[in-house]
């Protein structure tokens, strides 16, 4: 998936039954937990010390009108370049500034979106990520705003529909990955281990996964313990291990 990711990393706390058809809301966390997704980076990767590049120089200019271009230019390099180097508030204050010179690039909205994921600012962050999925028509942060919805506490049902329209998408394979470690985190929440489990056990273990397929494997590992298949859950368990002897969490799954 375009753009540089994140590692997975830190503890996981383990799943809190919910009534279904709601979730409670939770405080601001780092988005680094195993059951949150990893692709909180923008579409394409930029270095801190470097400049915009070219193709978000290009897409700016045809949304702004000429008067505000440099100035807006400006904002959105000091935006990236924090971004890039962890600064998420200076980051969203500046992109709000270059959002203010135009409003319709869609490269502002999506730094908008990412910092204030990252500062824990979920209403911001989910209005940003659907101005900039209905400005690209892109569902990479698809899995962002299931989470972003989980920590709001949005019912089920609107979760639900966010993650049908993604099936009906053409969304690469790490970010179907990413929606299903974070829908499928939200289902066993609710008690539905049995579904979380349908969407997330894999039909055969690869032999060189990527790291979105880890996750996967580690959210259906999860799913067959609480059901009780003890073998299915060491055998993912130790699939993971065998490829990612530091993978985050494994001292949480069960061992043999």
């Amino acid at each position: 998936m375009p753009g540089q990711k994140d590692p997975p990393r830190g503890r996981r706390p383990g799943p809190r039954p919910k009534p279904t058809g709601t979730t409670s809301a939770r405080k601001p966390e780092p988005p680094d937990r195993v059951d949150r997704p990893t692709a909180a980076a923008p579409r394409r990767s930029w270095a801190a010390e470097g400049g915009l590049p070219r193709w978000v120089l290009e897409a700016l200019t045809r949304a702004t009108p000429k008067v505000r271009l440099s100035a807006a230019i400006e904002h959105l390099e000091l935006a990236a370049k924090a971004f890039a180097a962890s600064r998420y508030g200076k980051a969203m204050a500046e992109a709000e500034s270059a959002k203010a010179l135009s409003p319709r690039d869609a490269t502002i909205r999506e730094l908008i979106a990412l910092s204030a994921y990252r500062l824990g600012r979920w209403d911001v962050a989910l209005r940003e990520l659907r101005v900039f999925r209905r400005l690209t028509g892109e569902p990479l942060h698809i899995p962002i705003e299931i989470d972003v919805l989980r920590a709001l506490g949005r019912a089920s049902t609107e979760i639900d529909e966010v993650w049908e329209r993604l099936q009906r998408l053409d969304a690469d394979p790490a970010t179907r990955d990413e929606a299903r470690v974070v829908y499928a985190s939200h289902l066993m929440d609710r008690g539905e281990t049995r579904r979380a489990w349908e969407i997330t056990g894999p039909k055969r273990l690869t032999a060189d996964p990527a790291e979105s397929e880890l996750r996967v494997w580690y959210v259906a590992a999860r799913a067959a313990g609480i059901l009780g298949d003890t073998a299915t859950a060491h055998r993912l368990r130790e699939a993971i291990e065998e490829a990612d002897p530091a993978f985050p969490g494994l001292d949480e799954l069960s061992r043999p």
